[in-house]
């Protein structure tokens, strides 16, 4: 079965074998240690081969049982006990249980643990109020925090909650990612750099095997390319559709548009410690001189909507519905650069070929640089692939660029501002605010907010980050995207999750 699976991963004009999932992926993924990623281009194929303690229902952000059974919070917040599920192993054959929680948490967190050199563990900042992970026997482990954190469970439950196999770790060490062991539905067999990831089935899949024999992620960056692989066969699902052709697909009978709203951000970060944007009115002008309406109407093709904020609105209990956007008005923003004395400022502009939620990222960078020409400032794009972009933007932008596309996309309101807005969060602190925002007051705010008990009040808060950032303009807010994929008619029981990733373990193929 492998075997077949591996003669697809070269460009194919023919249709792919039955029961053979072949996925058209963004990018080439970065790592496969959930731990040591942030790209949900990476999440989509790790979670298909790891499962967390907890997982999101299907199609929802509400939290079930994953490799724990359940769990028990103490009153004042600061326990969570969970019991784990009984004869589950790694796909190495190790055993899962309470040492092999603990493994993970500890060397995420813990500087002086054996494997940390394995790392680095950008976010590990979800787990940060983890003050210990208690083995309490073998099916049963105790984190103890020191504080309440809100947005605990639903970090269990993301990503970087996954939990990987720590005999794996010790047998391969900082090289982890690209052998990745798990528990979960699909097993690793192979990463053929620039050509394709593949995974196979695991008959002994806690949950039931699943019903698809392989799954193939093959890295099409160009998104051209990605669409004639769709049309000629060579792939099963398209992700991250180019706008231009969501129609094309939604009206041939050969094909299915899978569509979702989650909360997704699209920005550009603008450097606020050095030059130009070290000037609020200057952040504040690039807002008001960028047509958005026409980026997510003409550019986006009407699979994006305007955004307000750094807070989405599908966290729709979350989310100041009193904060409009900036409108589209150059002579505000002509007003405020002769006020700040930025008329004809120079600009550098990082740009990202593609990525994880990035849309249409080049006619975007291009659109935007072509209106704030016309409010007479000179942006000159400078292009990368997507994990070069990321190992330029994410140690900051000082002394190399003014602004950056960014997006993100998930699934806590805390998530994006507690690891891009605060000052503690700066790349130095080994948070992603890699354009130095900083306002002690937001900083207060969300400290707060994490602690808070209290939905009503942690809204409330939120609700108050979002119209101090919107003043302060740290982005150039642009879009909320609604995600979407393409699959052929032969893939059954395929839909897209709200926190963005892939769930592939209930997909049939005919």
């Amino acid at each position: 079965m492998v075997a077949t699976a591996l003669a697809l991963v070269a460009p194919a004009s023919a249709q792919t074998p039955p029961n053979v999932l072949v996925v058209g992926q963004i990018a080439e993924p970065a790592s496969l240690d959930p731990h040591v990623s942030t790209a949900a281009n990476d999440f989509r194929i790790a979670m298909n081969i790891y499962d967390g303690l907890v997982r999101n229902k299907q199609g929802t952000l509400e939290i079930e049982p994953a490799l724990a059974t359940d769990w028990t919070i103490s009153d004042d917040g600061l326990e969570y006990t969970f019991n784990l599920r009984e004869g589950v192993t790694f796909h190495d054959g190790s055993p899962f249980n309470a040492e092999a929680v603990k493994f993970n948490f500890d060397r995420m967190l813990d500087e002086n643990h054996p494997f940390a050199d394995t790392g680095p563990f950008p976010l590990a900042f979800f787990f940060s109020s983890v003050e210990n992970v208690e083995v309490v026997d073998d099916l049963t482990v105790k984190f103890t925090l020191n504080e309440p954190f809100a947005p605990f469970m639903s970090n269990l439950a993301s990503a970087t909650g996954l939990i990987v196999s720590p005999a794996a770790v010790e047998k391969y060490g900082a090289d982890y990612g690209r052998h990745p062991v798990g528990t979960g539905p699909f097993k690793f067999e192979e990463w053929q750099s620039n050509t394709s990831v593949v995974t196979s089935r695991n008959d002994d899949y806690w949950d039931g095997a699943p019903s698809l024999e392989a799954v193939i992620y093959r890295p099409i960056t160009d998104a051209n390319t990605r669409v004639a692989e769709m049309l000629s066969g060579g792939i099963d699902v398209l992700l991250e559709t180019p706008p231009d052709n969501v129609a094309q697909f939604r009206d041939d009978a050969n094909f299915e548009v899978v569509e979702a709203v989650g909360p997704h951000v699209w920005y550009v970060m603008l450097n606020a410690k050095e030059g130009p944007f070290a000037d609020v009115r200057v952040r504040q002008a690039v807002n008001y001189a960028v047509n958005k309406e026409s980026l997510v109407n003409d550019v986006l093709q009407g699979t994006a909507e305007v955004s307000a904020g750094p807070i989405p609105p599908a966290f729709n209990w979350a989310y100041n519905e009193d904060v409009d956007p900036y409108p589209y008005d150059p002579e505000m923003a002509k007003k405020l650069l002769a006020e700040a004395g930025a008329e004809g400022a120079s600009l550098t502009f990082y740009v990202t070929e593609g990525g994880s939620g990035m849309l249409d990222p080049v006619p975007m960078g291009t659109a935007i640089q072509a209106d704030l020409a016309a409010v007479g400032l000179d942006v000159e794009i400078e292009t990368y692939e997507w994990n070069t972009f990321l190992s330029e933007v994410n140690p900051g932008l000082e002394g190399k660029a003014d602004m950056a596309e960014m997006a993100w996309m998930t699934s806590d309101p805390d998530t994006l501002p507690f690891l891009t807005l605060r000052t503690a969060a700066w790349p130095e602190d080994g948070g992603f605010n890699s354009s130095y925002y900083s306002n002690p007051e937001v900083d207060d705010l969300l400290d707060q907010a994490r602690v808070s008990t209290d939905p009503d009040e942690r809204a409330d808060l939120y609700k108050q980050v979002q119209e101090i950032a919107h003043e302060d303009a740290p982005w150039l807010f642009v879009a909320n995207w609604k995600q979407n994929a393409v699959v052929t008619d032969a893939v059954e029981d395929f839909q897209l999750q709200p926190d963005f990733s892939l769930v592939l373990r209930d997909v049939s193929k005919q």
